[in-house]
């Protein structure tokens, strides 16, 4: 089980001042330029954390908005001090890097920040005499400048940003410098003189650049422990290179199988070369290679027993020689990973789960390309069989989901894995900070991507939340996608099906307040399009009674809403239904609970006294569809009109006398123990038709629908019946005169015989029961 530890007052105070830059570090200067208070001095772990936590917030969190001069609030080493920070997406432009210049930063991670010409190479130059690590993995452009800024002819007519390719910058004065990423830096940057400067490197990542020549790196021979070559073309040249360099403790020369062909073949003598000249290795990474010769010791000579991981009884046999065990073995995508005996602690692979959520650990960073099939793989898993190691494999794919925002593959293999981790099965195991984490990345993949698949998986995973407790954490941002989502122009039936069902869910059980909020956005006028969609060709589905229910929700004590029904031609859609789907019972049940709740609304009343529709609703007093629940809510209707007197009756036919005699026929009709396909939030309607003598009829129907719910549901309506005051009003009744006796009957009828009552429906029922005689009768 997945504890709901609570954030740090760190994380907290962080959180609340990124918020609230203006009110709580800085202020503005000349009303754009943020500044630090001139009395707050900050130290690094706080800048740090200010700085890595906005970026995170920029990239995730969809209501908070970036300032443009954020990076301004650090221009002063004096009053603040930064050392180690990660930037990200193009959040980060030259511009950001120029307010910082004047930091002693020890730590710069640049990732696919695509913004960044060189003239953040020269900014990089301030940072020359402190930086230790320095990554500009994905920083396409960093080496890209303008030519003549000022303008330029002929071609640059066309292409107005004529830009040129910076040769000559180099790493000279970078004397510090231990750890470089250059990871998927343009063709063209010569790396050899580039990089000629450092002379005690200690990590290197060259990851996609390609060089025939890698004799330069042997000037590191004495001081390179880490070396990443993934997607390099090699040849045997470069792993003589590679073998000189006796230092090295992790070695990567992965390649993605799927991005290009390439000629070099891993060999069984080359993986002898690597375990006998380099001593020092404790990680290896050969992921995606295709192995020439049979490395594998053969099913015969395998060792019995369980599965091992000394070297010794390796069923790779180049890697019986190792010394010890590897800490890290990337095997992924390769017919190695499917053997017996691997000697690593750790796996990359394809053959078990294990060794998937390895793959998806190490390469959610910078390879998104790989990630994506291990997630792919991870869904099988978990749609198939069982996922063993539940909050590893969540928290590895919203971290996927997170760092790779904007990529379709990581998208739509994420949010479908998700849809089968998040299932009730593994509900028990989940907190709720971490379903929450899983709902915002869900969020986020709908807002950037609207290709169906994406769309489609994010609807199903948010289906296994509890709705709408667990989404009202996000109420406003939900509803507004899925009212995008809910375009009636959309041809995907599919979505548009599950995306209805939660709009429903959505409004269902929740306030006003927020009924009314949502009704703002468009809710009422998008289940009106769609219903209009339908009608158009002539289809009843799923869509089209969710959206109806939907509207039925969201109408709910909510007069606004109620309105703009009406406004938006509700009413002709109601009886164009009604005549183009006669036999649908749902739609119908749905419909009239719609209208009774407008129906409550004494403004909106007069707008259905007509005698159309007053002649439509007492017609639907005979319908037998859905039970009782057609004719209960037609009667509804006619109920609330009824209790406005006669003087509000505006219309000759039909008469008013007459549907009151239908409307008594249709209650005494009516089975009084009939289970409902309806739940009350609150009784406030029906109870207002009580205290009156007006219309007996309404009085009747909001008797019998009392005594139907707490003699059905007395656990659940007994309660509320008390809460809302409704026994008073149940007992003032019985005594008034108006009163038709057939109505005093049932609300004393203690129907205390029943096994079915509660001890709370018990003791309602016997205080209604309680002497109270009326007028006319001195007993009962």
């Amino acid at each position: 089980m997945a504890s709901d530890t609570p954030e740090s007052l760190m994380a907290l105070c962080t959180d609340f001042c990124l918020r609230n830059l203006e009110g709580t570090l800085g202020y503005l200067l000349d009303k754009e330029t943020l500044r630090l208070h001139p009395d707050v001095f900050l130290p690094s772990e706080i800048c740090d954390r200010l700085v890595n936590e906005y970026v995170e917030l920029v990239n995730a969190a969809c209501n908070f908005e970036p300032h443009e001069s954020f990076f301004s609030l650090f221009s002063d080493p004096r009053s603040t001090r930064l050392t180690r920070i990660h930037l990200r997406e193009d959040l980060v432009q030259d511009q950001d890097l120029e307010a910082i210049r004047k930091q002693d930063l020890v730590e710069l991670y640049l990732t696919n920040c695509e913004k960044l010409s060189a003239k953040s190479l020269q900014t990089l130059r301030s940072f020359s005499h402190t930086l230790v690590s320095l990554s500009l993995f994905g920083c396409a452009n960093i080496f890209y400048e303008e030519e003549n800024p000022g303008g330029c002819e002929d071609e640059c007519l066309v292409n107005p940003t004529c830009q040129v390719l910076v040769k000559d910058f180099t790493f000279e004065g970078f004397s510090r410098l231990r750890f470089l990423n250059l990871g998927r830096m343009i063709d063209g940057v010569p790396v050899e003189s580039l990089l000629r400067p450092l002379n005690s490197l200690a990590a290197l990542d060259l990851s996609g650049i390609q060089t025939s020549d890698a004799a330069f790196l042997t000037q590191w021979k004495d001081s390179l422990v880490s070396l990443v070559l993934y997607n390099m073309d090699l040849s045997e040249d470069h792993i003589r290179v590679i073998v000189q360099l006796h230092k090295l403790r992790h070695l990567d020369i992965s390649r993605d199988r799927l991005s290009s062909y390439y000629k070099f073949k891993l060999t069984r003598k080359v993986l002898s070369l690597f375990v006998q000249k380099l001593g020092n290795l404790m990680s290896l990474d050969i992921s995606g290679h295709m192995i020439l010769e049979n490395c594998s010791i053969s099913k015969m000579d395998e060792e019995a027993g369980q599965t091992s991981i000394e070297p010794s009884k390796s069923s790779i046999m180049p890697f019986r020689a190792l010394k010890r065990p590897l800490q890290f073995l990337g095997l992924f995508e390769t017919s190695l990973c499917r053997l017996t005996h691997i000697p690593a602690y750790k796996v990359s692979g394809d053959k078990n789960e294990e060794q998937v959520l390895n793959a998806i650990e190490a390469y959610t960073e910078h390879r998104p390309e790989i990630t994506s099939r291990a997630i792919n793989l991870l869904f099988d898993i978990a749609r198939i069989e069982r996922c063993n190691q539940l909050l590893r494999a969540l928290k590895l794919v919203i971290t996927a989901l997170k760092c790779h925002k904007y990529d379709k593959n990581i998208q739509v293999t994420g949010s479908a894995a998700l849809f089968y981790l998040t299932n009730s099965e593994y509900r028990s195991e989940q907190s709720v900070k971490l379903r929450r984490q899983v709902i915002q990345v869900v969020l986020n993949g709908m807002e950037s991507y609207q290709e169906v698949t994406v769309q489609r998986n994010c609807c199903l995973t948010l289906c296994n939340f509890s709705i709408p407790e667990e989404l009202e954490f996000q109420y406003r941002r939900v509803n507004e996608l899925l009212l995008s989502i809910l375009n009636p122009t959309r041809q995907d039936e599919s979505i548009q099906r599950i995306a209805v069902h939660l709009c429903n869910a959505l409004v269902c059980q929740v306030d006003n307040d927020h009924k009314e909020a949502v009704g703002k956005m468009g809710f009422v006028v998008t289940m009106l399009k769609l219903i209009q969609k339908k009608l158009l060709d002539k289809i009843c589905d799923q869509v089209m009674e969710f959206s109806w229910s939907a509207l039925w929700n969201i109408t709910d004590e909510t007069p606004d809403n109620c309105e703009m029904f009406l406004n938006f031609n509700g009413m002709k859609l109601f009886l164009d239904c009604l005549k183009e789907f006669p036999e649908k019972q749902e739609l119908h049940r749905n419909m009239l609970g719609l209208l009774g709740n407008v129906a409550e609304v004494k403004e909106l009343r007069p707008q259905l006294m007509t005698s159309q529709f007053i002649s439509v609703f007492s017609n639907l007093l005979e319908s037998k569809a859905d039970g009782i629940e057609v004719s209960y809510n037609a009667c509804g209707v006619l109920s609330h009109i009824m209790f406005d007197g006669p003087e509000a009756w505006g219309i000759c036919e039909p008469q008013r006398e007459e549907v009151e005699e239908r409307m008594w026929a249709a209650i005494q009709s009516w089975d009084i123990n009939s289970r409902r396909n309806i739940n009350y939030r609150s009784f406030e309607p029906i109870l207002r038709l009580l205290p009156q003598g007006i219309s007996p009829v309404s009085q009747h129907w909001a008797t019998w629908a009392l005594y139907n719910l707490v003699s059905v549901y007395p656990d659940k309506y007994c309660p509320l019946l008390i809460k809302e005051g409704g026994m008073p009003l149940l007992r003032d009744m019985i005594k008034m005169a108006t009163a038709r006796q057939e109505t005093k009957e049932m609300a004393r009828n203690p129907i205390l015989s029943s096994p079915s009552i509660s001890k709370s429906g018990q003791n309602f029922l016997l205080f209604l029961a309680k002497d109270v005689p009326d007028k006319e009768d001195t007993v009962w």
